[in-house]
Formats: structure tokens, sequence, C-alpha cells
């Protein structure tokens, strides 16, 4: 089976780094294209997979076809994609905001379609990732799915109606905490530890906090009564963070995400 992938930002360079080191996936099947061919050719070399230069070719050499491009990029590819599509190919969207029923009714009803939403975090392997299709799917293309994906991370399967709050909570939510564990770090070179050291135990902390919250039966909110001793220092960081509107401000911020992305669901006008 020969998988390709039409787009190599970050995220397809990720799932094709992990598919290979995770050796389940042949770099001899992988084609991938982009519209640098400077970076097609690098990321071929780096990990032994086909370049290819047409959207054309990778359509009619790849059983697994990976949309890989920016949401707003889909509406000039998807002819080509249609144009060349064959019965048996499954067809995978990593595309924020674009809905099933928009990538059924540019690529036809009968097609088999994925959506698939991965974090940044696929470059290191930790991604957490959601699929969806349309019901009646083979669960032998949801284990493919899931195969191709569990190798950047971990992948769930959601109904679609849940997409925009996972794009929030599971894609963006990365940025937050990169923003979270610079503030930590920032406050401690305010009050005299070097900058790297900071981020580095902020970093540690933070996951170390994450993996607590997984393997631990408690609810969040316990575990912060756990830390918080009375008249301790804990409890006057956790009651400064509540004063200032922490909490409200990442209601906030995942309203504001939800929002763009059912902005981007609308259908292009064609």
């Amino acid at each position: 089976m020969n998988y390709g992938f039409i787009g190599l930002g970050n995220m397809a360079s990720a799932i094709i780094k992990g598919m290979v080191a995770s050796e389940k996936f042949d770099p001899k099947h992988i084609y991938g294209m982009n519209r640098s061919a400077a970076k097609t050719e690098a990321l071929a070399l780096s990990h032994g997979i086909h370049a290819c230069d047409t959207i054309e070719r990778i359509m009619a050499t790849c059983d697994v076809v990976v949309l890989a491009v920016k949401p707003q990029m889909l509406p000039d590819i998807l002819p080509t994609v249609r144009q060349h599509l064959r019965k048996e190919q499954l067809i995978i969207s990593v595309a924020a905001g674009k809905s099933l029923d928009y990538l059924h009714e540019e690529l036809g009803q009968k097609t088999t379609i994925f959506r698939v939403m991965p974090n940044i975090n696929a470059v290191v392997s930790a991604s957490t990732s959601c699929h969806t299709s349309r019901e009646g799917t083979s669960s032998a293309h949801k284990k493919l799915v899931e195969e191709m994906f569990e190798t950047v991370g971990s992948i769930m399967e959601l109904p679609e109606s849940q997409f925009s709050i996972f794009t929030t909570i599971g894609c963006s939510s990365p940025a937050f905490t990169y923003l979270y564990i610079d503030a930590l770090a920032r406050a401690a070179v305010r009050e005299g530890m070097p900058k790297q050291q900071a981020l580095e135990i902020a970093a540690s902390a933070v996951l170390g906090s994450a993996q607590m919250v997984l393997a631990s039966a408690e609810h969040p909110m316990t575990l912060v009564d756990q830390v918080c001793s009375p008249a301790g220092t804990t409890i006057q960081g956790i009651t400064a963070l509540q004063a200032h509107g922490f909490e409200a401000a990442i209601h906030e911020a995942v309203a504001a995400v939800v929002q763009r992305d059912q902005q981007l669901r609308q259908v292009q006008p064609k």
C-alpha cells in the first residue's frame, strides 16, 4: 500500500517522520509533494520517501492520500484531486475547519474520507489527535488511520460535532501551554533565575502535572487542593491567578478558537 502527502509543511513532515521511525511503514511506499521543490527533495532525502512534483502523480500512485495543505488552499487543489480520484482510494484531510460534508461535496459522496486533527506535538511523537468519518466506514479503514497517527502520539474517534471543541483543547492548547511555560520562566527570571534553567524547570513541571492528571483517578481541583497547604505558598499563587482572571481568560481563548473554526467550516462559494 502506498501513502501520499499533498503538502509537506510541519504537520505532514512530522507524520512522515513518525511513520518511518515506527518501522511499520516502509519509506519506499511513501510519496510527498509540495509547492517548494526544494522542500520536497530535502524531505525525500532525509527520510527516504519518494519526491513527487504533481498532484497527478500522487493520485496515480497512492492508495491513501493525505491532504495536508492549509484550509484556504483546499479549493485550489480539490478539483485536481477529484479529477484523478480512483474509487478505492482513501482520503485523509488534516485541514482545520473543513467538514466532511464540504469534503464529500468536493470529492464525491461515495469517496472514503477521514478528517483527522493532530497537533503540533506530533513533531516529538506526542500529538493528541482525533478522527471522524461518515457512518458505515469500515473498521479496517479506521484501524489504518489510527495506526498511521499512533506513530506520532495518541488518537481517538470523535463525532464531527465535537471537532470545533477538540480543535481548541487538543490542537490550539499546546500554544496556550507554551505561553504559560514561557510566562512561568519569565517570572522566574524576574526573581533572579537564568531563563534556560527556568524554562527546563517549568516545562518539566507541566509535563509531570499532565502525567499526574492522566495517571491519577483524582479530579484536577482535588490535586490542586493537595498542593495547597493552609497558609502556605501555593495557595497564595492560586488566589492571585483567580483574582486576575486566569480561568476566565482560558474560557475566552477557547471560545475564540471555536468561533474561528466554525467560520472556516463555511463552504466556499463556487
